[in-house]
């Protein structure tokens, strides 16, 4: 005689439940139930995406971005982020998402000292324009019942920031793409910010002004004082030494830095100069043995000079014949910088290849606007 045994296996322990009550629960009911148990056991196998489990919302936007279009080249499928470019309007480009772009401009506000001191102006057109009062409001004083002849009017200068489109071209495979590992943004916001501070340091001070910012060492420069010098011109004071600081007291000097800034404009100042200028000016010491030069207490405080922030910009020239080794000024008041408020990027797979191009560029401009701010060191006899 042959006994055949049959044995049955649940696929799933949630289904034995159903087995002991289905005699006394109505067909209609269990359907409902088992469709909840299946919502509930979905949820709780499958890895938190969605905000209700994380409490965060993901942005569409940014994973198209970084996902479909720097990593694989795809249309990010976002109307919004697609941006035009200003000199050639059939030329188009995809905008960097806020996220990355906010990253930039941090480092670039870290990395560029100028950008960190000076005005910064958000624009939306190609140019922009600023009317400086030369000279000010004239005002007169008069008796309770005297007559209130007319003041003098004041002259209005425009200011055009020259402008320049500044770029970056960074490179990567595509297996570095592929990559999920790969922190593409990262690695791209860091990428351009550093060449992009880079650049904009040497322009802010030293630029020639022609499709780039004009920098404040590049304007004229004399001896006169405020009150006869033309607009646009800064002024220096000359060390007495060509090349050189005086042999005796050359401190000194500094200090008649200080105070050929008007006292208006001494509020907010900051000092600006190179390492190795800085190195020996941190050396010099009063009349009374003690430095100039006061070091940092905490993270939160700067170390000064003479009682000032000091900004080291290496973009300023060392100590020679004739430099202008030393700023000292308000440069919230005195420089002005211009910029596009995104940063445009164009994906490259055919130039280089293997390796896929990211080309990045801004417009950014920059000018002197109040000559009057700005004081300079001149390392010369006279």
């Amino acid at each position: 005689m042959t006994f055949t045994t049959s044995y049955e296996t649940k696929a799933d322990p949630l289904d034995a439940s159903f087995t002991a009550v289905a005699a006394v629960v109505p067909d209609p009911e269990i359907a409902a139930l088992r469709s909840d148990i299946d919502k509930l056991s979905a949820r709780l196998t499958r890895p938190a995406l969605s905000s209700a489990l994380t409490g965060t919302k993901a942005d569409p936007a940014r994973a198209a971005f970084t996902d479909r279009y720097l990593r694989k080249g795809l249309d990010a499928g976002a109307p919004e982020l697609k941006s035009l470019s200003i000199g050639v309007p059939g030329d188009g480009g995809v905008a960097v998402p806020n996220e990355i772009d906010t990253v930039i401009d941090d480092t670039l506000k870290t990395i560029s000292p100028i950008r960190g001191i000076a005005s910064v102006v958000q624009v939306g057109s190609a140019n922009y324009r600023k009317l400086i009062a030369v000279g000010g409001v004239a005002s007169g004083w008069a008796g309770e019942v005297a007559a209130r002849p007319s003041t003098g009017t004041p002259n209005f200068v425009e200011v055009v920031p020259p402008m320049g489109e500044l770029y970056a071209n960074p490179s990567a495979s595509q297996a570095m793409l592929d990559d999920a590992m790969f922190d593409v943004e990262t690695w791209l916001a860091s990428e351009i910010s550093t060449e992009f501070a880079r650049a904009e340091s040497v322009a802010f001070v030293t630029g020639s002004g022609v499709a780039q910012p004009k920098g404040y060492l590049s304007y004229p420069a004399t001896a006169a004082d405020d009150t006869t010098r033309p607009f646009a011109t800064l002024q220096y004071l000359p060390t007495g030494v060509a090349g050189n600081f005086a042999a005796t007291n050359p401190q000194d000097r500094i200090i008649d830095l200080v105070h050929a800034l008007r006292p208006p404009y001494r509020q907010g100042a900051v000092f600006v100069m190179n390492s190795t200028t800085l190195a020996r000016v941190r050396k010099m010491k009063d009349n009374t043995g003690a430095f100039i030069w006061q070091p940092s207490l905490s993270a939160e405080q700067p170390a000064t000079l003479l009682g000032y922030p000091v900004i080291d910009a290496e973009a300023m020239p060392d100590i020679a014949a004739d430099s202008l080794s030393i700023a000292f000024g308000n440069f919230k008041a005195g420089y002005l910088i211009t910029e596009r408020n995104t940063t445009g990027l164009l994906r490259d797979p055919y130039s280089n290849k293997p390796y896929v191009q990211f080309y990045a560029s801004r417009r950014v401009g920059g000018a002197v606007i109040n000559s009057e701010a700005i004081k300079l060191l001149k390392f010369a006899a006279a």
